[in-house]
């Protein structure tokens, strides 16, 4: 009995030191000072006014004159003209009101602080010029006159102008930013959430009863109200407390690793670069690995979210499958490419013997879904969107081939590779075997083979056909231009023709009319639409790797017109002679006997 009783006492002493605590907590920095017109409390405080528990790391502010000032990265200080706790948004200014000398080193990504999202959107690129005054007039729309002297004048000017017809060669240019051009940013933080708490009208503090760095609301009366409901409802408070603190504990601990993976994603998105998670991490944002979108040779593929509006597609990568070269691939090509027809890489992980790669998830799935085929003419696109597929493909490798720093050969062009998205605009997917070369080699060397048969260019599958080369992802490229047009495919032909010509014929025979037409198409414009892609198709599987188009060349001939794309020879005829339509002759080339072996570069 008296155990039960030292029980109760201790329970109604715990409780009352709950109320207390948590009573005292919302006092001892009740008292908010002001600063000017300002009146300043949590997440803020003021330093040498306030103690750092009034306050929320990364929001001290200083009041100097009557002026509130707020200190950013690289020693910059700007003026606060007001702050909205309700809507959680601040107004920033320069003290000397000329904010443009300022901007090029405002760096709001090391802070707590972003742009307000409507004034985001009016963000535009400025290149800031120092000229000679002798010009002023005919660029006084552009002018800033705060950074301006009587020996000098500084100009704003938008990106989008026409700069080439601009009177600038007395000018220097002194750095380019982009902003929107204003005496004041605005920003807003999203961390501490206290908008609901202000909205009703009380305060939002440090929560010290937990004794955890957390936050909470409390009534503004909260001294009087805690310590009624205290001494009245002591001993049922605590045991409905420890009855949930773990629960609530592991909701609040979910609920900040979440914010955390949003916040690191955001920052890593920002910067162009993808995200290393956890392997932890990346099972809470797949919820445990429960929605499987596929399963493939090299692992299996989650729908997973980042956030309520940030839906990826996880890729789990299966340890026994290679040595890694192919995630590092992965990572490390997909890392530096950013192209609306190149799948967006956001993340990966990397964690002891766990691999995973996280994409941007693509809702209507492989191009291979969407092939003509007469059995599968409920998900045909029609050939205008097809020819729009088929050209955002070829923008898409152009831009691996000539865009970036580096070249980069994809190996693996194929339907299944071909993601697409709500609008069904192509993203290429799929970087393992990808390699990288410099812009003006023409010439790369390879150990082994690489691709999936059937797409496979032949000089990659032997070097009696010549060098490997960026040509080869063309090859590539035109037999999943003639399977999408077809609907048969490539390797489904292979199983059946192991020579492996019998299907890329067949397309060139319908266009020389040495077969009957079994491609459905609706109309006189369809039928053009088809026949040039698939003339196109043909020029890019040709066996010689010098007569294959550049992607340059191809995206020239997909929108270009059709008749002025003449029909390439047929590689894969058995006689070097051939009348085609008309009485033209058709000239192939012999190119699998009496060629030289030519050894790979080292």
């Amino acid at each position: 009995m008296n155990s039960c009783y030292y029980v109760t006492g201790l329970l109604l002493f715990m409780v009352s030191f709950v109320v207390g605590t948590t009573t005292a907590t919302a006092t001892n920095c009740s008292e908010n000072p002001s600063c000017g017109n300002l009146v300043i409390r949590f997440p803020f405080r003021i330093k040498n006014q306030q103690p750092p528990s009034c306050g929320y790391p990364g929001f001290d502010l200083t009041c100097s004159s009557n002026q509130t000032m707020i200190q950013l990265p690289h020693k910059l200080k700007l003026k606060v003209d007001f702050i909205d706790y309700k809507r959680q948004t601040i107004q920033l200014s320069d003290p000397q009101t000329c904010l443009y000398k300022h901007i090029h080193n405002l760096n709001i990504s090391s802070t707590r602080f972003d742009y307000l999202k409507r004034d985001y959107d009016d963000f535009q690129d400025y290149y800031f010029f120092n000229c000679s005054p002798l010009i002023r007039n005919e660029l006084e729309s552009y002018l800033v006159s705060c950074l301006s002297t009587s020996t000098s004048q500084t100009y704003a000017i938008p990106s989008d102008s026409l700069v080439d017809y601009l009177p600038l060669s007395f000018c220097t240019k002194m750095y380019n930013v982009t902003f929107k051009l204003s005496d004041y940013v605005r920003l807003m933080w999203s961390q501490p959430d206290c908008k609901h708490c202000e909205s009703k009208g009380n305060i939002c503090g440090w929560n010290n009863a937990t004794h955890s760095k957390e936050y909470a609301c409390f009534s503004k009366d909260s001294s009087t109200a805690l310590l009624t409901t205290g001494s009245i409802l002591g001993s049922l408070f605590f045991i409905l407390l420890t009855g949930a603190v773990y629960h609530i504990y592991d909701i609040y601990i979910l609920k900040k690793a979440k914010q955390a993976i949003i916040e690191r994603f955001l920052e890593d998105y920002r910067a162009l670069k993808p995200t290393r998670y956890s392997y932890v991490e990346i099972k809470r944002i797949t919820n445990n690995f429960g929605d499987k979108l596929g399963e493939g040779a090299y692992g299996s593929v989650y729908k997973g979210s980042i956030s309520k509006e940030i839906c990826v597609a996880v890729k789990i990568l299966n340890f026994s499958q290679g040595n890694g070269q192919d995630f590092l691939n992965e990572v490390g090509t997909m890392g530096r490419i950013h192209h609306v027809n190149i799948a967006r890489l956001i993340g990966f992980c990397a964690d002891g013997f766990k691999r995973a790669l996280v994409y941007e998830f693509l809702p209507n799935g492989s191009l291979q879904k969407f092939i003509n085929s007469p059995d599968n003419k409920k998900n045909f696109l029609g050939w205008k969107k097809m020819h729009e597929i088929a050209l955002g493909i070829a923008k898409g490798i152009e831009y691996l081939h000539q865009g970036c720093d580096q070249r980069i050969l994809h190996f693996d062009i194929k339907p299944q590779n071909v993601l697409l998205d709500h609008n069904f605009i192509p993203k290429i997917s799929d970087f393992g075997l990808a390699k990288l070369c410099s812009r003006d080699q023409s010439i790369v060397s390879m150990t082994t083979a690489r691709g999936t048969l059937g797409y496979i260019a032949p000089e990659v599958f032997s070097r009696n056909f010549g060098n490997v080369s960026y040509k080869s992802d063309v090859y590539s490229y035109g037999m999943m231009l003639l399977e999408t047009i077809g609907g048969k495919k490539i390797t489904e032909d292979l199983e059946k023709n192991t020579s492996h010509v019998h299907y890329p014929e067949w397309i060139h025979n319908l266009l020389d009319d040495q077969e009957e037409m079994r491609i459905h198409v609706d109309d006189k414009e369809d039928e053009k639409t088809a026949r040039k892609m698939a003339i196109v198709g043909l020029w890019c599987i040709q066996w010689h790797a010098m007569d294959r188009p550049s992607m340059q060349m191809v995206v020239q001939m997909l929108e270009g017109e059709e008749d002025k794309t003449p029909i390439p020879p047929n590689p894969f005829a058995s006689q070097s002679r051939r009348t085609g339509r008309n009485g033209s002759i058709a000239i192939t080339r012999q190119l699998t006997q009496d060629l030289d072996v030519i050894e790979e570069l080292e």
